[in-house]
């Protein structure tokens, strides 16, 4: 780990967790040990970051998330408090389905509003924009506005997050 990382003393982070420079945890975060955390990310309290998961450059993830393994950001991704990852399609507690983890792709730039449901084998395309609340079963065009449950295309987003229709 590069000097420049901040880590909060209340956040547990394996051996064998890699965090790039001028990135900052904050309290009580879990960064497991093949987590793989890009530079300049911000990871506020409380998050959890799987094995196998990997966060690009300049991502950051609000408070209460849990990234389980499969999830995959690309540079610039901004994940809202709250939002909520799967990785199982039809989990069961008596049935071991790890072999069954599916990825999920958070392409460059993408925005998960607020509570915010991913289920696990999407793909969110770049600068789209998913709204708080939302549930998402299904992938996501680049710079789509989907809202809902079901999350439904609503309109266009621009790189700089704002409305274009």
């Amino acid at each position: 780990m590069s000097e420049t990382v901040f880590i909060h003393p209340t956040s547990v982070i394996d051996d064998g967790c890699r965090i790039g420079a001028g990135t900052k945890v904050w309290h009580f975060c879990h960064l497991m040990s093949g987590a793989v955390i890009g530079e300049n990310c911000i990871l506020g309290q409380n998050v959890f970051v799987a094995n196998g998961v990997i966060l690009g450059n300049g991502v950051k993830v609000q408070n209460n998330v849990s990234l389980y393994e499969g999830v995959i950001c690309e540079d610039e991704v901004f994940i809202g408090p709250s939002a909520v990852f799967t990785n199982v399609t039809n989990p069961r507690s008596a049935i071991n389905r790890k072999n069954e983890f599916k990825k999920t792709f958070l392409r460059k730039g993408a925005t998960i509003g607020a509570n915010a449901t991913i289920l696990c084998g999407v793909e969110i395309g770049q600068y789209a924009f998913v709204g708080a609340g939302a549930v998402v079963t299904k992938d996501v065009p680049a710079f789509a506005l989907v809202t809902g449950n079901p999350a439904v295309q609503r309109g266009r987003m621009n790189e700089k997050g704002e409305r274009e229709d």
